[in-house]
């Protein structure tokens, strides 16, 4: 059986039911077949000791991303399987995008990467982080 092709609404009200997503202001921008975009604000409580994004949050946006973009194929009843993240430089800016693509696909399994960028005042992207995640399907 097909999912329905993906519904942006949708997904965004499922984003605002995750009581960890709204505590950092995690907003949906693209909900597409194989393909999801998390945003958030960086702010100074998401923030280390260095200044810098938490590493943990950075895990959070492409863990979510990768669930989101899988969904998309997979269906809305999924779950992470796993995921692994390699830290490319420290992340500052005005702005957190984790860019998340289905790079194969079942019918019960997905596996995906994510580039995530901090994005500047100016617009400027710079790549901060690269993660890969499994999804599963949840029955």
């Amino acid at each position: 059986m097909t999912p329905p092709p993906p519904d942006l609404l949708l997904a965004r009200k499922v984003l605002a039911a995750q009581p960890f997503s709204v505590l950092v202001g995690a907003r949906l921008e693209v909900f597409e077949p194989g393909r999801a975009v998390l945003a958030l604000d960086i702010r100074d409580d998401l923030k280390q000791q260095n200044g810098f994004v938490h590493g943990g949050v950075l895990a959070y946006a492409a863990d979510n991303a990768i669930t989101f973009a899988a969904g998309t194929v997979l269906g809305p009843a999924v779950l992470t399987g796993g995921v692994t993240i390699s830290y490319v430089r420290p992340a500052v800016g005005a702005t957190l995008e984790a860019e998340a693509t289905m790079a194969s696909g079942g019918r019960r399994q997905a596996t995906c990467r994510c580039d995530l960028f901090t994005v500047a005042p100016d617009g400027a992207r710079t790549l901060c982080a690269v993660a890969q995640g499994t999804v599963l399907t949840a029955g």
